[in-house]
């Protein structure tokens, strides 16, 4: 699917689509449970698909409604047999069941598209293999075995891999026969999706004891509400809020919470920064243009964040630097070097580094053709630049949107943008 962004500002009111974070920690929750539960989800996307796919693929049945899913928690007395997990793309999906799938005694086949086959396993599965489980990766194949019954113990996890790894045994140790522990070392990465995990466990009664390093979890069964709401998306939040600094009147998102932990409501304080002014009303946070300029950027709590907020420093003259971004490298695509060529193509200046980027940014930016690289965050960050653009901005591969924000052209659009293609909304 190609797609071509006319030149011109967005502006305009959006309602914010539901967390696929949120989403994802909930639905295993539900699935995990003793009860029934509505999980109120009004939009969905590949990756929150690839969890229902899997959770039902353990024994969970989950009945999709107008507005979420109907979740019937899976009956562990059904979950020894041999099961096939469809992941698609999704890497929270593989790192939260994977765990749950060893404490259930599951004998799992994950099945891995795109790039997730090659990105980091090794911390998680070295520890599931040390407590009883057998994995055997083959990258070739796409495909992850995992069977055996993992056993109560012991459990270390490095904090700057993965965030996902400490929030998937997080879930599975609860579901142990006997007292366990989980130390993270080193300097931890995205400790708000922790947060978030603990304060989905907390929701279905599960709670932690925590510990100098990590947290010590004794056996408890999952009991949470008969419904439960998904929040707004910070994430998928953050290109309308850089759109909202770039220029128009500006742009507000509905439906978002001010006090949530996911750690990509630092957007907020990053635009800030670089002199976009918002306004937080309620569950409404509006951007407007300001004075902009350059800044300094530690991505290390926010990498989800890096494509979009370089397209914002690419259309501000002077040199803005983005570090702590290595884990970029691993994701859908290679987020660093993808980014560059990007914001490259439409005209800046961008010098590519180990862990980040130095962007000398220029206004307005010429405009051109993109490639998004199969990845969702590089064909949003397209559109945030592009308008910024004197030209138009062709994006390939658009619908590499699907992944998380189906809807996201459409909602372009109704921004006021001027969107064309042959299948674009």
């Amino acid at each position: 699917m190609t797609v071509t962004l006319l030149p011109g500002p967005a502006q305009g009111t959006l309602a914010a689509i539901p967390s696929k974070s949120a989403a994802h920690r909930l639905l295993i929750c539900a699935a995990l449970g003793d009860r029934p539960v509505r999980v109120v989800c009004p939009q969905t996307s590949q990756d929150i698909e690839a969890t229902v796919r899997c959770l039902a693929g353990l024994g969970a049945s989950i009945r999709p409604w107008d507005q979420g899913y109907d979740v019937t928690p899976l009956d562990r007395a059904q979950t020894a047999g041999p099961c096939d997990l469809d992941c698609g793309e999704s890497g929270s999906t593989l790192r939260f069941l994977l765990p749950v799938a060893g404490a259930l005694g599951a004998q799992a086949t994950f099945h891995l598209a795109g790039r997730l086959a090659q990105r980091p396993l090794g911390p998680l599965t070295e520890q599931l293999e040390a407590g009883g489980c057998t994995v055997d990766l083959r990258p070739q194949e796409n495909r992850l075995t995992i069977q055996g019954q993992l056993q109560p113990g012991d459990y270390t996890l490095p904090g700057d891999v993965s965030s996902q790894f400490i929030s998937g045994m997080l879930f599975a140790l609860p579901l142990l026969e006997g007292e366990s522990t989980l130390t993270v070392t080193g300097p931890r990465e995205s400790v708000g999706y922790v947060n978030l995990t603990l304060r989905a466990l907390a929701q279905f009664g599960v709670v932690p004891a925590p510990e100098e390093s990590g947290w010590r979890m004794a056996p408890q069964p999952y009991h949470g509400p008969s419904r439960v709401q998904v929040e707004g998306d910070w994430s998928n939040a953050a290109p309308w809020l850089c759109l909202g600094a770039l220029g128009g009147e500006s742009v507000t998102v509905k439906g978002m919470d001010p006090a949530s932990l996911q750690g990509d409501k630092a957007v907020c304080d990053v635009l800030a920064q670089m002199g976009a002014r918002l306004h937080i009303t309620g569950d409404r946070v509006t951007a407007f243009r300001g004075p902009l300029r350059p800044t300094q950027i530690d991505a290390r709590d926010i990498p989800d964040l890096v494509p979009v907020l370089a397209a914002v420093a690419a259309a501000i003259p002077g040199t803005t630097t983005i570090t702590g971004a290595a884990r970029l490298r691993l994701k859908e695509s290679d987020r660093l070097a993808t980014t560059a060529h990007t914001l490259r193509a439409l005209g800046a200046q961008v010098e590519e580094r180990e862990d980040g980027l130095v962007i000398q940014g220029r206004y307005p930016l010429p405009g051109g053709t993109v490639d998004a690289a199969g990845d969702h965050r590089i064909a949003m960050a397209a559109a945030v630049a592009a308008v910024a653009c004197e030209a138009p901005v062709t994006i390939t591969g658009a619908q590499a949107v699907d992944k998380s924000y189906p809807a996201f052209w459409r909602d372009l659009a109704a921004l006021g943008k001027g969107v064309e293609g042959a299948d674009a909304p």
